[in-house]
């Protein structure tokens, strides 16, 4: 085992050395000079759960690229209600961050899950909702499915150009009154010949005004709901696909989101990801990593957001004494700062089991089921001791309340969840 450990670590400074990019964000010293300090992170591999100092190295060479690349732009993206998608992700996947648990011979770094949950809670730290979950549609919720499933020919058309941040993909599963139950979804893909004909639409599609595919969930055939859907890399230059409007949101303004149709358009049946009819199966099996990544995105926001709402309550007075001092201010963010933990806990417990084999799909729904909540009530008490700063839109306390509504509606709202998990504790009423 120690062999083993030592070889695999060894092989990624390889990759890392070899990423003139990756190397570059690091700084001066050498990769491996930095995952053998203690002193190149704010944390240490040491006594982690799960991370190993590549897992920190990764981190310190992302949040570079955060601080020189993202966050001095924000701002303006969102204001403009759109960040530049190919821009961003070119500079993310020439230092390998698209990739991360993606197979090396499609231009990914060949690592357990792992890593793209320290990458997750890395990009936390940019400056709003919408980018970070531009990015992880590319890496955690379009490609999974591809990258286990799919062909040689998909993959080196889809994958790979995604994966070096040439491609900007997007999801097409929901579709009005189709959100949370996918299986309710209407869009058609009939065979003629070797192709499919493809009809309908979609609906909330992260990304879709700046997309160059879509992995779109669409119904082959008139079987039973869950085995009638299958997977399909749809090219979004194809005569037939009209993106209608981009939507305007209550938050994660940064990240365009479209409404698509589908007027018979052709696609070929290589297109298929896997086996045809197992769609449903794969797009559930895409939903653990999805929830798993959206929690270890937004555990480091709601760290963020405490630790600047302690040193504004510092400095901000009221009847002559800061607001951090009042009993009741200090004690509910030691009882949010535990709720943190607390989800931190799940969160890595949870990755641990996946990257043994384990079905984690029960861990992944209360991980996000609590993310959701938590999120909510954190933002909406530490935003209250902000007072009328609070509600404006220059600190971040404001954007993140109104961008993390999302995560109790996304990828199946909480209500969904607790379904899910009542299934696991066969609690449900038998029909």
């Amino acid at each position: 085992m120690a062999l083993r450990e030592g070889s695999r670590r060894l092989q990624l400074l390889f990759r890392l050395r070899h990423l003139p990019q990756f190397s570059r964000f690091v700084g001066v010293r050498s990769v491996s000079e930095n995952v053998s300090s203690k002193s190149s992170a704010p944390e240490t591999a040491d006594d982690h759960l799960i991370y190993t100092p590549e897992h920190f190295a990764l981190k310190e060479a992302l949040r570079k690229i955060i601080d020189q690349e993202i966050n001095p732009y924000v701002d303006q993206w969102e204001a403009d209600g759109i960040f530049p998608a190919h821009k961003i992700f070119k500079i993310l996947g020439n230092a390998g961050f698209l990739g991360v648990n993606k197979p090396v011979e499609y231009g990914g770094l060949g690592l357990d899950f792992s890593y793209s949950v320290a990458v997750a809670e890395e990009l936390g730290n940019i400056r709003c909702g919408g980018i970070p979950m531009a990015i992880g549609v590319q890496t955690d919720m379009t490609t999974p499915a591809l990258a286990r499933f799919g062909s040689d020919e998909l993959k080196k058309e889809f994958l790979l150009p995604s994966v070096m941040g040439d491609k900007v993909a997007c999801l097409g599963v929901s579709e009005v009154g189709a959100g949370s139950d996918v299986s309710s979804i209407k869009t058609k893909a009939v065979r003629k010949g070797d192709e499919y004909v493809i009809n309908g639409g979609k609906m909330w599609t992260t990304n879709g005004t700046q997309a160059d595919w879509m992995c779109l969930l669409a119904n082959t055939s008139d079987g039973p709901p869950h085995r009638n859907k299958s997977l399909i890399c749809l090219p979004m230059n194809l005569p037939g696909v009209n993106v209608a409007r981009k939507i305007d949101k209550m938050g994660m303004w940064s990240s365009d989101t479209a409404e698509v149709f589908f007027d018979d358009v052709h696609v070929p049946c290589k297109n298929v990801i896997g086996e045809e009819g197992m769609g449903f199966t794969y797009q559930m099996l895409q939903f653990q990593e999805e929830r798993l990544w959206a929690v270890a995105n937004i555990v480091t926001t709601m760290e963020n957001i405490i630790q600047e709402t302690i040193q504004y309550t510092r400095q901000r007075k009221i009847f002559k004494l800061p607001v951090l001092y009042h009993q009741t201010v200090h004690f509910r963010l030691a009882e949010l700062q535990t709720e943190v933990e607390l989800l931190r806990s799940l969160l890595y417990r949870a990755t641990a089991l996946y990257i043994k084999g384990n079905d984690v799909t029960k861990l992944a729904s209360m991980a996000k089921l609590k993310g959701g909540r938590l999120a909510r009530e954190l933002s909406d008490s530490c935003l209250q001791y902000w007072g009328g700063m609070g509600f404006t839109s220059d600190v971040l306390v404001s954007r993140f309340y109104r961008d993390s509504r999302l995560l109790s509606i996304g990828a199946g709202a909480d209500e969904v969840m607790l379904g899910i998990i009542c299934k696991y504790m066969d609690t449900l009423p038998r029909k």
